[in-house]
């Protein structure tokens, strides 16, 4: 098939409000030595994209400057030295940037063939959230069956993602979200008990849950506003990985004595930084241990909302408001 030379993008003249987005036109990427060309068919709205748009997660030198960081669609170009995709497979992946266009560049070590039985939407909705949540919680913190997890933010699309995975690989799940509606759905995804943050002190909840022990691993977004706590509710030898700032970056007066009398652990990590190897790294692992629990349902996606392509500030505004179960996602073709 013959491309296009031109296609229709967001476009992001100025840092701000969901409003500065727009729409233009520009040229139609080239894939390079090991890259892929995706005709984006849906995307995945994410919180590093609404970071980027208000100017707080500055695109790498090398990627494109518009956002999105997650696709699904059809292969319509291969760069030099690609094997492992051909013209017309359907693929999802994790894009370096560019992902709320019609076509968008994927490096093809961070691609993956749509699991058995997803169409384009589905699919859309996995690789951010996935990537994340195995490198965080298995790979960094190595959560093991037998092992108890705190999720904070259980039904954001992080959220929802790492209670399943967590449940599916034998862990004991706990999380924390903010209504009542919301603590129902993460029980509803495998957690044992989710816990009101509005409500209740979840460090206290989970030290009277665990008869005193602590969880072996917190999953934390939220950053200084929980440090304390989260290591208040680690039992020994616990890890606690923090893959956001929702409540700030800068934590004061904190008593770190349990990292030392306890054997604390404190870790974390961002998604777009890591190197092309380490997220081949990821990938394999993902293809190997989660997609057939993808196939055969053990685990999904939770979508929340499907937008239109033209409905990106909606979606943007959406995501802003914290009030969605899981993720949302644009319906581009």
């Amino acid at each position: 098939m013959s491309l296009p030379s031109t296609m229709r993008h967001v476009d992001l003249p100025t840092f701000g409000e969901p409003e500065v987005m727009t729409f233009a036109t520009g040229p139609v990427p080239l894939p390079k030595q090991g890259e892929i060309l995706v005709e984006v068919e849906a995307a995945g709205v994410n919180r590093p994209d609404v970071a980027q748009r208000q100017g707080n997660y500055p695109a790498p030198k090398d990627a494109s400057p518009i956002l999105g960081l997650e696709v699904a669609g059809r292969v319509v170009a291969v760069g030099e030295g690609v094997t492992d995709f051909a013209i017309g497979d359907e693929v999802c992946g994790l894009a370096n940037g560019g992902g709320y266009a019609q076509y968008c560049i994927l490096p093809a070590g961070q691609a993956l063939s749509f699991p058995k039985g997803y169409d384009a939407v589905k699919a859309a909705a996995v690789p951010e959230t996935f990537f994340t949540v195995w490198a965080n919680l298995f790979q960094m913190a190595v959560l093991t069956e037998g092992e108890s997890v705190l999720i904070h933010g259980g039904t954001s699309g992080i959220g929802t993602t790492a209670i399943q995975l967590a449940k599916a690989f034998g862990a004991t799940v706990y999380a924390t979200a903010g209504s009542a509606e919301k603590c129902a759905a993460c029980e509803s995804l495998g957690a044992t008990r989710a816990i009101n943050y509005k409500t209740e002190d979840f460090a206290a909840v989970i030290k009277e849950l665990t008869g005193g022990k602590g969880v072996d691993v917190v999953l934390d977004m939220i950053g200084a506003a929980y440090f304390e706590k989260n290591l208040s509710a680690l039992a020994k030898d616990g890890c606690l990985s923090i893959i956001a700032f929702l409540g700030g970056n800068i934590a004061e007066k904190v008593d770190l004595r349990p990292i030392m009398v306890k054997r604390l652990t404190v870790t974390g990590s961002t998604m777009r930084p890591r190197t092309a190897d380490e997220k081949r790294a990821i990938r394999d692992e993902l293809m190997s241990h989660v997609w057939p629990l993808l196939a055969d349902g053990t685990v999904s996606p939770v979508i929340h909302s499907v937008l239109p392509f033209d409905q990106v500030v909606d979606a943007h505004r959406l995501m802003e408001t914290s009030s969605h179960i899981g993720k949302i996602v644009l319906k581009v073709k």
